[in-house]
């Protein structure tokens, strides 16, 4: 199995995968004047404005949510499996898939808010949506809304409940049964009370758990501060082919980079775009503005406090991609590319505490929990799409079954598959996904537009698809007659 899937994944993942997604994020930063450079600040303002409603979230639980998905087993475990098969350069290039990639959050994130729905009394959107309403081509939302309730309820959230329960194990000989089985009992009572309350867990969870994180790196790399040149100039050289060691794998940091890179931050992949429609906003600009920034905090921040944990206290192999096993740098004889990476580096950079297990198993815990939480309300938001009425009922419960069972059984099940599945999953979405915001870019654009002039004029942006000529908004139509009346 894990064979055959990899080779569906070579397809998935080859040249033109990785280079179409850097091509693509590139061509949305020139088209929005690199909106993610030009804007930044507001990015930061955006993010704290805004209240819930009883059919929205506020910006801020938006972006928790969404952080949710992207923040997770990727940013400690994805980070080292990059460096271990891609060398130190694949951080640059994780970076570099951020930067670019915040242009892509921006378009697609705005596009869901765009072409949202209230359904239910609640706020439904996402890349199945857009899809419809945007190119009018239903066949190809339904493809994506499937593939998206496959990837997200069966496929990858093995991939974050396995990284649990293998720290645990490691770190404080937990069974994993006994782990799967508590994931699964806690993820049971949050997702049965719905997005209002994935959304105050994430809201609280979220920056804790980011926050102390950061904090640990930020320790160890105040404990080896002089060693910042040299990793510095190593990521970089690494990154060109510039380095004697690791001149000769610029392809597979780039391959590994820009892969991990858009596992762990989601730019492009369709997924952020589901908790951007949920925010309640008098713009959608807004919130595709605080995705972005959703990017930069993934990335920039938490996949670089673990590359940089890493590689300050030299605690990583690197192998060649190659299927023979050969090592370029082999400094942790017999150490599986992972956790176990960071494990090493906070009990290298803090000899004697013995706390670097337990610390990185903590942190995934909390990591990899708040993604599969997110993987629910994504898929659930698909499901939605699909049925109506008494139909969608019976299938949300379906689906809670569903990722409790698929959640328990990646616990308890090899990491190799999962990791490979998950990249299967991942991969058809961000095809189908990258395809669609390039057919449909130009309502996100006029969007972008609208909200600078309105800010230029002094005015707190508010959005009116009629005068802009945006086709089936049909929520913001229908929000304008109740404001007029």
């Amino acid at each position: 199995m894990e064979e055959f899937i990899g080779e569906i994944n070579g397809f998935l993942w080859g040249p033109w995968m990785i280079y179409g997604c850097l091509a693509v994020g590139l061509f949305f930063s020139v088209i929005t004047r690199f909106v993610q450079v030009r804007l930044f600040g507001d990015m930061i303002k955006q993010m704290f404005r805004g209240e819930s409603s009883s059919a929205g979230i506020s910006s801020f639980q938006a972006l928790a949510v969404a952080l949710s998905g992207r923040v997770g087993t990727g940013n400690i475990a994805g980070t080292a499996t990059a460096i271990a098969f891609g060398g130190p350069g694949a951080v640059f290039w994780m970076w570099m898939i951020a930067f670019i990639g915040a242009a892509s959050a921006f378009v697609e994130s705005t596009l869901a808010q765009i072409y949202k729905v209230k359904d239910h009394g609640q706020y439904r959107g996402g890349p199945a949506y857009y899809i419809e309403k945007g190119i009018g081509q239903k066949w190809y939302a339904v493809i994506f809304a499937i593939a998206a309730i496959v990837a997200l309820s069966l496929l990858m959230p093995g991939i974050q409940s396995n990284s649990i329960a293998i720290a645990m194990d490691q770190a404080f000989t937990v069974p994993r049964w006994a782990t799967g089985l508590a994931i699964v009992l806690i993820l049971g009572f949050i997702i049965i009370g719905g997005v209002k309350r994935i959304a105050s867990v994430a809201q609280f969870v979220v920056p804790f758990m980011a926050v102390a994180y950061i904090i640990m790196a930020i320790i160890i790399i105040g404990l080896n501060i002089t060693e910042l040149p040299g990793v510095i100039s190593l990521i970089f050289r690494s990154a060109f082919g510039f380095d004697s060691t690791f001149g000769g794998m610029i392809g597979a940091a780039i391959a590994w980079g820009v892969k991990r890179g858009i596992y762990s931050n989601e730019a492009g992949q369709g997924t952020g775009p589901h908790a951007a429609a949920a925010a309640e906003v008098s713009h959608p600009a807004k919130q595709g503005l605080v995705q972005a920034f959703s990017v930069y905090i993934d990335t920039l921040l938490v996949c670089s406090a673990t590359a940089f944990m890493i590689l300050f206290t030299g605690m990583y192999n690197v192998q060649l991609d190659d299927g023979n096993g050969d090592f370029v740098v082999e400094k942790m004889p017999g150490a599986v590319a992972g956790p176990e990476y960071t494990q090493a580096a906070i009990d290298y950079a803090l000899p004697g505490s013995g706390i670097g297990a337990g610390f990185v198993a903590i942190a995934l815990f909390f990591f990899a929990f708040t993604t599969i939480m997110a993987y629910y309300y994504m898929a659930e938001t698909n499901v939605a799409y699909l049925l109506n009425g008494s139909a969608e009922n019976i299938g949300i419960w379906v689906l809670k079954f569903v990722i409790l069972g698929t959640t328990y059984y990646g616990a308890t099940n090899e990491a190799g598959l999962a990791w490979a599945l998950g990249d299967f999953g991942l991969g058809l979405m961000v095809w189908l996904n990258l395809i669609a915001i390039l057919i449909i870019m130009k309502p996100a654009l006029i969007a972008l537009k609208d909200y600078e002039a309105q800010k230029a004029a002094g005015v707190d942006p508010v959005f009116d698809p009629i005068k802009l000529g945006i086709k089936n908004a049909d929520f913001w139509v229908d929000r304008e007659k109740e404001v007029d009346r």
